[in-house]
């Protein structure tokens, strides 16, 4: 079976049945690779708070628009993009076998609906916009069904100085014509989309004119330059209005692709109406070409996270902690029921998915939890120290548990309450063998300790336990036996010798 062969067979497995009820669907471009980006990675695949960014994309659509159908465009590493977003309800994948452009994606998208069952509106998304979220989509599929438009562009602002903008421009129509007659009702809307290189091609002191519904319309070369409304490659249509003009795109340009944007002036050829609209938060529109503008767009949202946090827990360092959202929204849960949370988070601290914090958690520098970890109330994580658990594990920490530095702690784990880990040890709990630690113990010293059961009030010291049962031993004058030493006999011994 050849490459292609598999990926089209991936397609099948993956995808669903649309839903002809539901009135809309979102086209989600994920083909591209992004040269510039200079990865074996798909571009779609580079995280954004440790989100693949065609993932944020498409959970954004999805939360945006209730109910809506998915049609995920994939190409370069396109078996790698689509494992990402995996068999889903509505969604469906499409196979960009070559890279002909965006209208050239989209065509490849309309190719899964069923012109004769469906009849209602299409949302196309970049997949690289990795900082869009929900209220963004909500508010542009609004604006869009209030505009009565055929078709919408959501555009940005931007806000540096014009003379570097190198985006492509949206020219409206104007308030007068040429002849100096009002536009009336056409006013705002939209006539074209100008690439910067086009406007710094035209002459000084001739006037760029544009022709829309019967009148004319002048620019100055200036004018356009300082127009700071561009284009963000999120787009609406009507899906009648779209499948019959998409057919005309033309891939007669430079760079012989097929080019979405091209549909405007089609659109206004036709007598339909094109309009756009601009969202207040300008980051939810960036997308990234390079290494940079990616890091840029997560330092935006690691400031989101913060400002979200910073009067509820201490983060000692604005810049340099990660907690997954899903863990966020659990602090905002528990925020809200009115207790105060006295969870601290050091410099470099790491929360993963599934963790689950609790009342006066105290994790210091650097540590590191991820997965299915559940944390009691006062527990105390010193520097340097790693908890995680596979997907299908637990590792629960009880009440008043501390943790010194540079303790490893993975797997399916008990810590009982009151017990503390000094620095140095390493434990692990197996699916088959998992460790199960009583109250008030005390483990310290360079220790391993795998699959054991130990009761309360045990103490152990530079010992290695492997599938032990530690038990309680009282001696004559009262006290527990302490563990100390415990070494395993020695596996390999024949092929060790002195030099």
């Amino acid at each position: 079976m050849t490459e292609q062969e598999e990926i089209y067979q991936k397609v099948e497995e993956l995808s669903s049945e649309l839903n002809y009820n539901a009135k809309e669907v979102s086209i989600i471009l994920a083909a591209g690779h992004g040269k510039r980006i200079k990865s074996h990675r798909s571009k779609m695949l580079h995280a954004i708070w440790g989100r693949p960014t065609v993932e944020r994309v498409f959970n954004a659509s999805n939360k945006g628009i209730p109910s809506v159908n998915s049609i995920l465009v994939a190409g370069i590493k396109a078996m790698d993009v689509m494992s990402v977003i995996g068999k889903r309800k509505q969604t469906l994948f499409a196979y960009q076998a070559e890279q002909k452009g965006t209208g050239h994606a989209v065509q490849v998208a309309l190719e899964k609906i069923n012109a004769k069952k469906f009849n209602g509106s299409v949302f196309v998304f970049p997949g690289d916009m990795g900082l869009i979220n929900k209220e963004t989509v909500a508010m542009f599929r609004k604006a869009f069904k209030k505009s009565k438009s055929d078709m919408m562009v959501l555009t940005g602002i931007y806000e540096g100085n014009s003379a570097n903008n190198s985006y492509g421009r949206i020219i409206r129509v104007k308030g007068k014509d040429v002849e100096g007659n009002p536009c009336g009702s056409d006013c705002g809307k939209v006539i074209e989309i100008k690439e910067n290189k086009d406007i710094l091609s035209l002459p000084h002191d001739k006037p760029y004119l544009l022709k829309y519904k019967g009148r004319t319309y002048s620019y100055t070369k200036q004018e356009l330059i300082e127009n700071r409304e561009f284009n963000s490659g999120v787009y609406a249509f009507d899906f009648k209005k779209l499948v019959s003009e998409i057919k005309n795109l033309s891939s007669k340009n430079v760079q012989n692709e097929i080019y979405i944007t091209d549909l405007i002036s089609l659109f206004n050829a036709s007598g339909y109406s094109v309009s756009a609209v601009s969202p207040e938060d300008q980051n939810v529109i960036m997308g990234f070409n390079d290494k940079s503008v990616l890091k840029e767009m997560e330092n935006i949202f690691r400031r989101k996270i913060y400002n979200k946090l910073k009067n509820i827990i201490e983060i000692d360092d604005h810049e340099d902690f990660f907690i997954d959202e899903s863990v966020v929204e659990d602090i905002l849960k528990m925020d809200r029921d009115g207790t105060p949370l006295d969870i601290r988070i050091g410099k470099g601290v790491y929360i993963g998915k599934g963790v689950k914090l609790n009342y006066d958690v105290d994790l210091k520098k650097n540590v590191f939890v991820d997965g299915n970890v559940v944390f009691g109330k006062n527990v105390h994580v010193w520097e340097n120290v790693h908890l995680s658990t596979f997907t299908n594990q637990k590792l629960i920490i009880g009440d008043s548990v501390e943790i010194l530095w540079g303790d490893i702690i993975k797997g399916n784990i008990i810590i009982g309450e009151n017990t503390k880990i000094e620095s140095s040890v390493n434990m692990t709990g197996s699916d088959d063998f998992p460790l199960h630690i009583g109250k008030n113990v005390l483990i310290k010293g360079t220790s391993y300790i795998f699959g054991c059961v130990i009761e309360d009030n045990i103490y152990i010291e530079h010992s290695v336990l492997i599938r032990k049962k530690i038990t309680k031993l009282i001696k004559r004058n009262g006290e527990v036996q302490r563990i100390r030493f415990f070494l395993p006999m020695p596996s390999g011994i024949d092929a060790i010798e002195n030099l």
